[in-house]
């Protein structure tokens, strides 16, 4: 599997030569295709060749277009992620309702354990509270257990006047994060053929990331748990470029030990596989020693 990311993050010409990415700046650098998950294009001042997009593309690497602020903008999605694409976007739309929900309540109840375990792991005693949710978890969430552990987990990470939407060093940083994360899912649920509009919970018209906003939700913990670490002074390139390297952080999923990266693959495989065959037992989670 690939597992390299690349961040260009100066002024740079990328074209492709006989598999490899160049890299060409003071210096010339060459990295193999099948080496590279991620390459993120961090500053405006870079040219790529028509050539290397095509064969990144290919590839199905994922590639991250930062705007004049160093901040993701856009990425680069091919129109064919599988051979069979057609065939799985007709099963997409025929997933059930109530297989829908069945993995809805599996990603809801995976993402409060581990809020909890993260708070467990800190000392916070609010890991009680959200333990007392975990067992209070409805089918498809109806009792929005999700939205109340949110507010109880972020409030004991980063205080009680604690707000997602403030203008803060926090949430550019949690922001900065997840878009990575949310990156890595689309690269997946299009590299399997399926589209990334139609969501099992998430259903807004507006946003085209409907499916990865769903499947992402038990990941953000590893960025909440970076951030956390960081303990922010300035939001600058080496504070991002940390963030950008949680996929490359180790975790255990089905027996083994992977990167990041490539748990995202396994995870979202199961994932379908689960939506395919109406069976939630074949979700695979993810467990880390935070």
């Amino acid at each position: 599997m690939s597992w390299r990311t690349i961040v260009i993050s100066r002024r740079a010409k990328l074209d492709y030569q006989l598999g490899y990415m160049v890299v060409r700046n003071e210096e010339i650098t060459k990295i193999h295709l099948s080496e590279i998950s991620t390459v993120l294009v961090e500053s405006t001042a870079v040219s790529l060749t028509a050539s290397l997009l095509s064969e990144l593309t290919k590839k199905k690497i994922k590639v991250i277009f930062c705007d004049e602020k160093r901040n993701p903008s856009s990425e680069l999605v091919g129109y064919y992620g599988s051979h069979d694409t057609s065939n799985k976007i007709r099963k997409q739309i025929q997933w059930s309702s109530g297989m829908k929900e069945a993995v809805w309540t599996e990603i809801v109840t995976d993402k409060i354990r581990k809020q909890k375990e993260l708070l467990e792991n800190l000392g916070k005693e609010e890991s009680e509270l959200l333990d007392s949710y975990l067992g209070e978890i409805q089918w498809n969430d109806e009792t929005n257990r999700e939205g109340h552990a949110a507010k109880v987990y972020f409030n004991a990470l980063f205080g009680v006047s604690f707000t997602r939407t403030a203008d803060s060093l926090v949430n550019a940083a949690l922001n900065y994060g997840y878009s990575i994360i949310l990156s890595a899912f689309t690269r997946e649920v299009t590299a399997n053929g399926y589209i990334t509009q139609l969501g099992l919970f998430h259903d807004n018209m507006f946003n085209q990331f409907n499916l990865a906003s769903d499947l992402m939700e038990p990941f953000r913990i590893l960025i909440d748990w970076k951030v956390v670490h960081m303990k922010l002074q300035q939001f600058e390139h080496e504070e991002k470029m940390q963030l950008v390297n949680m996929l490359n952080h180790e975790v255990r999923i089905d027996g083994k030990v992977q990167y990041v990266n490539n748990a995202i693959k396994i995870y979202c495989k199961s994932i379908f596989d689960a939506l395919n065959e109406n069976d939630s037992s074949l979700i695979r989670f993810y467990k880390v020693e935070l």
